[in-house]
Order: C-alpha cells, then sequence, then structure tokens
C-alpha cells in the first residue's frame, strides 16, 4: 500500500508554465548531441530546474520481473512485484509516496513510448505535497524521456545493456533487432507480445503492424532451436513483410513465403506459422494457418475457444494441403491469442503440460481481474518461467489483441486522456 502522507505545513510545489516550457525546452537542446549513455545524467539534471531531486531512469529488464536503474551504479535493482515502482510500472500511473526520510513525496512516473511501457523515473520533492500542475509536467517530462531513450538507444549499447541481466544468445540478438515493440494501441485496439527465453530464444518470433483500418498478425516457430533456427525464422519474418508491403492478400504471402523458404533451404529446414488480418472496422477475421495453433478467441471475459481451421502445410515443406484462408467475426470486447506451441507445452510443477485450456483458462482469468494484455501477456511469462506454475520446454512467442475493450486507454498517460 502507498504510504499515508501526512498533510505538509509547506506551501504546495507548483510550476509556471514558463518553467514547464523551459524544462522540455531543454532536456531537448541538450540530447541534441548527447550520447546514450549520457541521457540519464541529463534527465536528472535537468529536471532539477522544477525542484525534482534524487532522480533515477530505471528500465523494465528483459524478463519484465525488474527495474533497472540507468547510469546509476549506486543505485539497486526494483521488483516488478512487491514495489510502489512496480505498481506504477503495472498500472501506468504516477504512484505518490511519503518520502523516506524527510518532508516531501516521492513519485513514480511511468516512461511510456506511446503506449510501450520503457520502465519508470523516480523524482523527489522535498518542498512540499507537488501540485496538481506540477504532477503534470512532471508525467509529459517522463514522456519526452521515453521517447528520447528509443531515439537515442539505436546509437550505443548503454540503453540496451542497462536491461539485461543475463547474457543474450545469438540467435535472440537477432531476433530481438527484428521483432516490433512488446506494445502498441491505437483507438479501440491494444497488441501485446511475448518472446521466450528472452535470453535464449532460437526459432520463434511474431509481427504485426496497422495500416489504415487493417491489423496485420503473423507468428512463427522455426524447426529446432540456436542460430540455425533463428536465421530461418527471421527469413520467413522478412519474407512476410515483403509480401505485406507489396500490398499481397493472404494467399499471395503465403505463397511467396513458402516458395522462399522452399528455395533458400532446399526442403532442409521449415517454419510453422499462422498469418492474420483483422479489419479493424467490421472485425472480421482472415487467417492462414501453415501447421501452426489454431487462433484463441475470448469472449465476454469468460468463454475461450478455438477457431478451428484446416492446417496447410508449414513453410518450406512440399505442399501436401492446399492453403485456405478461414475467417471468422470478433465483437467488441473480444481477445484474441496467436501463440506458439511453446506455451502450451509448458510444464507444470507437477510435471503435467500446461495445455490449451490451461492457457485459455489464464487468459480469462486475468481478463476477468481488469489487466490489460501486455500486463496478461507478462503474468504468464512468470507463471510459465519464473513461477512456481511450470516450466517453458520450448521456444513461445504470442501475440493477445483486444479489439473494441477500451482499455487502450489505461495504457496511456494521465494527462492526455
Amino acid at each position: 500500500m502507498v504510504p499515508r502522507r501526512e498533510p505538509s505545513t509547506s506551501p504546495p510545489a507548483a510550476v509556471s508554465g514558463a518553467a514547464q516550457l523551459q524544462l522540455l525546452k531543454e532536456l531537448l537542446r541538450r540530447t541534441h548531441l548527447s550520447a546514450p549513455s549520457d541521457v540519464g545524467e541529463v534527465v536528472a539534471d535537468q529536471a532539477a530546474s522544477i525542484g525534482a531531486s534524487e532522480v533515477v531512469v530505471y528500465l523494465i529488464d528483459y524478463e519484465q520481473t525488474a527495474l533497472m536503474p540507468l547510469g546509476r551504479p549506486d543505485a539497486e535493482p526494483l521488483s516488478v512485484a512487491g514495489t510502489l515502482a512496480g505498481r506504477a510500472f503495472r498500472t501506468t500511473t504516477i504512484v505518490r509516496a511519503a518520502r523516506e526520510a524527510g518532508d516531501g513525496e516521492r513519485l513514480w512516473v511511468p516512461l511510456l513510448d506511446g503506449t510501450e511501457r520503457l520502465g519508470i523515473v523516480g523524482m523527489s520533492f522535498t518542498d512540499g505535497t507537488p501540485a496538481d500542475e506540477t504532477l503534470a509536467i512532471c508525467e509529459r517530462y517522463a514522456h519526452l524521456v521515453a521517447l528520447l531513450l528509443v531515439t537515442k538507444g539505436a546509437y550505443g549499447d548503454s540503453v540496451e545493456l542497462t536491461r539485461r541481466r543475463h547474457r543474450m544468445t545469438i540467435a535472440s540478438e537477432l531476433l530481438w533487432a527484428l521483432v516490433p515493440p512488446l506494445v502498441f494501441a491505437t483507438d479501440r485496439l491494444v497488441v501485446a507480445g511475448l518472446l521466450e527465453p528472452c535470453y535464449d530464444n532460437g526459432g520463434d518470433a511474431f509481427d504485426y503492424a496497422a495500416n489504415g483500418n487493417t491489423l496485420s498478425l503473423a507468428v512463427f516457430d522455426a524447426m529446432g532451436h540456436g542460430l540455425a533456427a533463428a536465421g530461418i525464422a527471421a527469413f520467413a519474418l522478412s519474407a512476410y513483410r515483403h509480401s505485406r508491403r507489396g500490398g499481397c492478400d493472404l494467399l499471395t504471402t503465403y505463397e511467396a513465403m513458402d516458395a522462399a523458404v522452399g528455395e533458400q533451404f532446399l526442403g532442409e529446414r521449415y517454419v510453422t506459422a499462422l498469418i492474420a488480418e483483422l479489419d479493424l472496422d467490421t472485425g472480421r477475421l482472415a487467417w492462414i494457418s501453415a501447421g501452426h495453433p489454431p487462433p484463441l478467441v475470448i469472449r465476454d471475459g469468460r468463454h475461450a475457444r478455438s477457431l478451428g481451421a484446416p492446417p496447410t502445410t508449414p513453410l518450406g515443406v512440399e505442399a501436401a494441403v492446399a492453403p485456405t484462408v478461414a475467417e471468422a467475426s470478433l465483437e467488441p470486447g473480444d481477445l484474441l491469442l496467436l501463440y506458439t506451441d511453446g506455451l502450451t507445452e509448458a510444464r507444470r510443477a507437477d510435471g503435467t503440460m500446461f495445455t490449451t485450456e490451461g492457457l485459455s483458462e489464464f487468459i480469462v482469468r486475468e481478463a476477468a481481474a481488469g489487466q490489460t494484455a501486455p500486463e496478461t501477456l507478462r503474468r504468464l511469462r512468470h507463471a510459465i518461467v519464473d513461477g512456481s506454475d511450470g516450466a517453458l520446454r520450448d521456444d513461445a512467442s504470442a501475440l493477445l489483441v483486444e479489439w473494441g475493450r477500451d482499455t487502450e486507454r489505461m495504457l496511456m498517460p494521465q494527462t492526455v486522456l
């Protein structure tokens, strides 16, 4: 629980409009020529202009269990579970608490790149309780910091290395460089992704793209494990994007991907895949399953069912079954899950498989509890990898889509609602 705050005898800390504008302008000015490793220090230094102290930027680690301090070897990582900082990350809201030492408040502010949860920034105000105007500028400041971290992170390794608690395999380096961000949201839509094991994935991948009123989705599971499997998964994903960006329909895309994998690997390797398109206006879902588990739909937060359709041959295997485009209609509020069999084949503590039924029950339970799609997949990852519920025996990837559920605003900074 948030510690109870005693009424402050100091006047509320407020930030003038001119000071707010100057804060953002100076941060942009100072980071134009800064190295990625300098961002954390500049962020802390500049926040002092509005009275903030003890400023630390924390980035979420790849396992999504800890918040790692950026450029601060004197600061300890913070757990996502059971801490105020973790609550700010999980709920994407500012969490306020009395400072442990002295007067004033400690704020934990989410770092959001759009709706992608990058971490949090902790900052203290020692001169009384921050006014609402100050909270708003802190939130907007954190939003700008998140954008800078994404931009500057492309030019060095400090941001990336901060997120890592273990050494990553070459195969995982390849796949993480290709997959899109784990969270995306727009009006009436939320997409969340999962890629495990995060440091040693060697064959699974996912992709999505929102273009106009169409959401394109894909999950891949390459034969084998390790760098060879990651290479063919990366090749299949690239072939998929090549066709999608060329304006091809699902059937033409499957045929082009199948031919490319077959020609490149001469039938020695294959990839199972599921490619899909969701009409965001009507809810019409179309997909082709290339030897892949069928999509799973959760309706009313209670009922889960697999969308059955005849699967066609995996990519790169001489066709034995002609590809078929399956169709279904989603209803507003539905959740759609695309996944690889690494999830359903995960082992529980008693050695039994997680199964499709267990996966369905988990998603239903989290939906009933009001969890958003990214938080549901974070909890799923914890249950099958970190928790006592089970263990992951194979690579696993997933995409969880919320359509017309009106949860996208739960992922937004509160000042822009």
